[in-house]
């Protein structure tokens, strides 16, 4: 063929392409355009993947598997629960529940710790706890279709079954049959098994379920070849507020239970209305900076997550900055000192301090300094929750919780934070050498004592 010919049989194909109808054009774009959707949406964590996520904890009671579910959205918090559970193993159930309620955690992971076996399981994977949650929150119907799956292999193996730990019944729930496991008594007891075993041949070999072998405190003596092991049951009254909708592919909240677990430890700020139960809403202000998996949730979570960071910044709302409140609020109380009620009552008591020559001797203002007083116990509080929320912030998203280091340049960008820093220093060496209006002040001690201010 001629230079010529092949020109016009190109400019011939071009004009045939141009000549499609545009709705045939439309047609296949969008037929493209949802095939890539579906696929997106398909590829964030496949049934075998959440099979195997799912089946360290499927066989829990309904209630404790909800806050299983719940707490491993936030797996900042489980590490920092974890590490509490390993320094507190006396400590257990409702008592458990009330030690924690200072601390910044969710409150799903605050009612968690009442079962420090499940909360050491857990602790020893923080890899796993993230994509479980990761996977509850991308596709909650698929997590709790794929729960109902496993318990009805391990029904038909035998290794689930009504006895005196556990009531096993099932329920009709738009039109399917569910599977519900219940406490028999007001003690439950936290199974243990081996998944291999406990749902029979395992289906997806590929995918070999994770397990985590009980801590023989909690499990004396159990034997876990082929069934489930019960260890030491726990009471508790107050630390079940979730339930599993087995129905609507989620989990709920039950308001009234939720608002008195909040009652019973002293947390009364943060109260919902009496609606019945609620879906589970994820919060990610709360995330603690721990990346999600998949598009729709860094979508949907990723901006509040930000701005919730930015908004308390603002407002100095920090944990940090709460904790530090709360310390010094017992310190006055136990100086028979009654806090401020507000800004305009300390700035009152700031000025009548300052016209009182009396107060800047020893009296109401001695504040603990020395070592093992209230700040260093302050400092150090920190310094652990740190450590423990780097494990799953250094993941970066891919599971990896074993390489955290300490960061040698830790503040090294925070240049206005080190001036503030040293002119506070500056300010504070030249008030003790001037003596404040001719009077002479000692430096506080840093010897034994107590280290108070004299």
């Amino acid at each position: 063929m001629t230079l010529t010919g092949m020109l016009s049989a190109t400019i011939t194909l071009d004009a045939a392409a141009q000549s499609t109808a545009p709705t045939e054009r439309a047609s296949s774009s969008t037929q493209t355009a949802s095939s890539t959707q579906s696929t997106a949406q398909s590829s964030t964590f496949s049934k075998e993947e959440i099979a195997q996520l799912v089946a360290p904890v499927a066989l829990y009671p309904d209630s404790l598997l909800a806050q299983v579910l719940m707490a491993s959205t936030y797996p900042g918090d489980v590490a920092d629960a974890a590490k509490w559970v390993k320094d507190h193993p006396q400590t257990k159930g409702d008592d458990a529940v009330k030690a924690v309620a200072k601390e910044d955690w969710d409150a799903s992971v605050q009612s968690l710790v009442a079962f420090p076996q499940a909360v050491g399981m857990m602790g020893s994977d923080i890899a796993w706890v993230q994509k479980l949650g990761d996977a509850f929150l991308a596709q909650p119907n698929d997590v709790m279709s794929t729960a109902q799956d496993l318990r009805r292999q391990a029904q038909a193996a035998g290794n689930l079954k009504s006895n005196e730990y556990q009531t096993v019944s099932t329920e009709s729930a738009q039109g399917q049959q569910s599977i519900v496991i219940q406490p028999t008594t007001e003690t439950v007891y936290v199974p243990s098994y081996n998944p291999t075993y406990a749902y029979g041949s395992w289906a997806y070999p590929g995918y070999p379920p994770y397990y985590y072998p009980p801590p023989a405190y909690y499990y004396p003596g159990a034997a876990l070849a082929t069934g489930i092991a019960w260890g030491i049951g726990i009471g508790i009254s107050v630390g079940f507020w979730g339930d599993c909708d087995w129905g609507g592919g989620d989990v709920n909240i039950n308001s009234n239970r939720y608002n008195e677990f909040n009652r019973n430890i002293d947390r009364g700020d943060r109260q919902m209305g009496d609606r019945g139960n609620q879906r589970f809403q994820h919060d990610g202000s709360r995330r603690d900076g721990v990346p999600y998996r998949d598009q729709g949730s860094r979508e949907k979570y990723g901006n509040r997550q930000a701005g919730g960071e930015q908004r308390d910044r603002f407002r100095g709302e920090d944990a940090n900055r709460a904790r530090s409140r709360d310390q010094a609020r017992q310190q006055m109380e136990r100086q028979g000192m009654q806090p401020a009620r507000d800004n305009a009552q300390a700035r009152d008591r700031a000025q009548n301090a300052a016209r009182d020559p009396r107060t800047s001797q020893a009296g109401g203002g001695r504040v603990d300094r020395g070592p093992g007083g209230s700040a260093s116990q302050y400092r150090q509080s920190g310094q652990n929750n740190a450590g423990s929320r780097d494990l799953a912030r250094s993941s970066g998203g891919r599971g990896d919780y074993g390489n955290s280091r300490n960061n040698a340049f830790s503040g090294a960008g925070n240049a206005g934070a080190s001036r503030q820093a040293s002119n506070r220093a500056r300010s504070s060496q030249g008030m003790s050498r001037g003596g404040g209006a001719g009077r002479s002040m000692s430096r506080p001690s840093r010897g034994g004592g107590g280290g108070r201010r004299r």
